[in-house]
């Protein structure tokens, strides 16, 4: 039970900051920005995601 406890602690301090958690953030957004007109305006709130995860 420790050692598994102590192996997930070590993967999220290893993660934390990484580009690899920022990534779904960063996917939505330029999903959202293929959309004409609003695309880019839209996609804001999840540019902002992805900055405050991965600055």
């Amino acid at each position: 039970m420790t050692k598994h406890l102590l192996a997930s602690l070590l993967v999220l301090t290893t993660l934390s900051g990484c580009g690899v958690l920022a990534a779904p953030c960063r996917v939505g957004s330029a999903v959202i920005k293929m959309v004409p007109v609003v695309g880019h305006v839209a996609a804001l709130p999840t540019d902002a995601c992805a900055a405050v995860i991965d600055p």
